[in-house]
C-alpha cells in the first residue's frame, strides 16, 4: 500500500458493460492507493456496472454520449484531483504498479505516464491488436515524434495540468491518439513504463473492434497530422500536384518547341489548373501553420496556469 499526502489521487475508470469485472479492479486499486476515490463513468451500460459499482465502494457517475473519449472528457472535466490514474475497466491491467506510477510521475515532474503492456498470454494481446497498435504508433511517431512505443495502451497517469489543459475532441477508441498527440504537440515531459497485461476473465468481451476502430484511429492521425501541422500536410498536396502537373506538360512542351502547336489544349488547361491548386494549397498552408502557432500558444498558456505536481517526499 502507498499513500501520498497532500496529493489527491483520483482513480477513474471508463467503462461500458463491465459488470464481470469492475468489483476486482475498485478493490485492487482501492488495496493499492487507500483513500484514493475509484470514479467509475458507466457509458450506458445494459448490464449491473453501475450496481456492482457502487457495491464494491466506487462513486459512479453516467455519461449518456456514447464513446471513450466523451468519457474522458466528462472525467477531467468532473474530477478534481492533482493526479488521475486511468485504466480501464476491463481488469486487464496491473493494479500492483500504480503506487510506483504514482510516485515516478511526482518525482519526476512528468504530465502524462503510460503503462505500455507486456504479456505471454496470446489471447490477452492478439496479433492484430499488436501489429496494429505497432502500425498506428509508428504513423503517429513519424507525424509528431517518436516517443512512445504503445500509443493505445489504456493505463495511464496524468497530471492535474494534463487534464485541465486537454480539449479532447475525439468520441471514440481514438481517443487514445488525441491523448498522445496533446502531450507531444505541447513537449510535456512524458515517460513509459512496462506493466502485465493479462486476459479478460471468462465471459467478459472486447469492446474494440480491430479493423473498424483501426481505421477511425487512422483517420484521427490524418486529422491532427492536419489540424496540428498544416504546412507540411499541404505542402504534400501542393507537391503532388505540382509534380503531375509537369509530368502531364512534358510532352505538350516538347511537342510545342519542335512545332510551335499545343495540339492537346484539354491537358493543358488541365496542368495549369493543377498549378494553380499546388499554389492554393501552399498558401492554405503557410496562412493555417500562422494561425495553429497562435492556437498552440494558447494551449500552451492554458497548461501553464496549472502549477506542475510538487514531488513526492
Amino acid at each position: 500500500m502507498a499513500t501520498f499526502p497532500p496529493h489527491r489521487i483520483a482513480i477513474v475508470v471508463p467503462c461500458y458493460n463491465e459488470a464481470l469485472t469492475i468489483a476486482a479492479i475498485v478493490r485492487d486499486f482501492n488495496a493499492c492507493l487507500p483513500g484514493a476515490p475509484v470514479y467509475v463513468f458507466d457509458n450506458n451500460s445494459s448490464d449491473d456496472t453501475q450496481a456492482v459499482a457502487r457495491a464494491a465502494g466506487a462513486i459512479v457517475r453516467s455519461v449518456r454520449q456514447q464513446g471513450k473519449g466523451n468519457v474522458i472528457r466528462r472525467m477531467f472535466a468532473d474530477v478534481d484531483a492533482d493526479v488521475y490514474v486511468m485504466v480501464d475497466g476491463d481488469d486487464t491491467y496491473d493494479a500492483g504498479v500504480a503506487p510506483q506510477m504514482v510516485r515516478q510521475l511526482l518525482d519526476e515532474g512528468l504530465d502524462m505516464l503510460v503503462g505500455t503492456r507486456h504479456t505471454d498470454e496470446q489471447e490477452a494481446y492478439r496479433f492484430g491488436h499488436r501489429f496494429g497498435n505497432r502500425l498506428l504508433t509508428g504513423c503517429v511517431a513519424a507525424v509528431f515524434g517518436n516517443t512512445f512505443t504503445d500509443m493505445l495502451s489504456g493505463y495511464r497517469i496524468f497530471s492535474r495540468r494534463y487534464a485541465k489543459s486537454f480539449a479532447a475532441h475525439s468520441a471514440g477508441f481514438e481517443t487514445e491518439t488525441e491523448l498522445t498527440v496533446h502531450a507531444l504537440e505541447l513537449r510535456m515531459p512524458v515517460a513509459e513504463v512496462p506493466t502485465r497485461y493479462k486476459s479478460r476473465p471468462e465471459g467478459s468481451v472486447s469492446k474494440l473492434n480491430t479493423y473498424r476502430d483501426g481505421v477511425r484511429i487512422l483517420w484521427m492521425i490524418v486529422k491532427l497530422f492536419k489540424n496540428e501541422k498544416p504546412l507540411p500536410f499541404f505542402a504534400i498536396g501542393a507537391g503532388a500536384s505540382a509534380l503531375l502537373a509537369l509530368v502531364l506538360a512534358e510532352p505538350l512542351l516538347a511537342t510545342y518547341l519542335a512545332t510551335g502547336l499545343v495540339p492537346r489544349l484539354p491537358t493543358a488547361v488541365l496542368c495549369t489548373g493543377l498549378v494553380m491548386l499546388s499554389v492554393l494549397s501552399l498558401s492554405c498552408g503557410l496562412i493555417l501553420d500562422t494561425v495553429t502557432k497562435g492556437r498552440i500558444e494558447q494551449k500552451r498558456f492554458a497548461y501553464l496556469a496549472v502549477p506542475a505536481p510538487a514531488p513526492h517526499d
